[in-house]
């Protein structure tokens, strides 16, 4: 098998884990695993090409289809996430204003 395949195959399982661990909301994995990726991305890259073969030129083709499909997900599970956190911070920084203003006056 080419090692580009066998390269996509590894990240495709990490990409599925990413997946895997937003959905359930195990958001510390998430980042290790989110980690993991872009190291094996940069380890990739050096040698990363088109396939000779038309059956490796598919297999990459699926492999790129599926983690782009697991990356969407995983953006459904983190977005909302995300944005409620955003919230938070929001409204405490808010009340960290309020409160200087009333200290400054005080």
């Amino acid at each position: 098998m080419n090692m580009i395949i066998e390269d996509y195959q590894r990240l495709s399982k990490i990409t599925e884990q990413m997946r895997n661990a937003a959905a359930t909301g195990e958001w510390d994995n998430l980042i290790e695993l989110e980690k993991r990726c872009s190291l094996e991305v940069e380890a990739i890259k050096p040698h990363d090409g088109v396939p000779t073969e038309e059956s490796e030129r598919k297999q990459k083709a699926a492999l790129i289809l599926k983690m782009l499909a697991d990356d969407k997900a995983i953006r459904s599970y983190t977005e909302p996430w995300m944005r409620q956190l955003e919230r938070i911070m929001q409204s405490a920084r808010s009340e960290q204003r309020v409160q200087q203003a009333y200290l400054a006056q005080g």
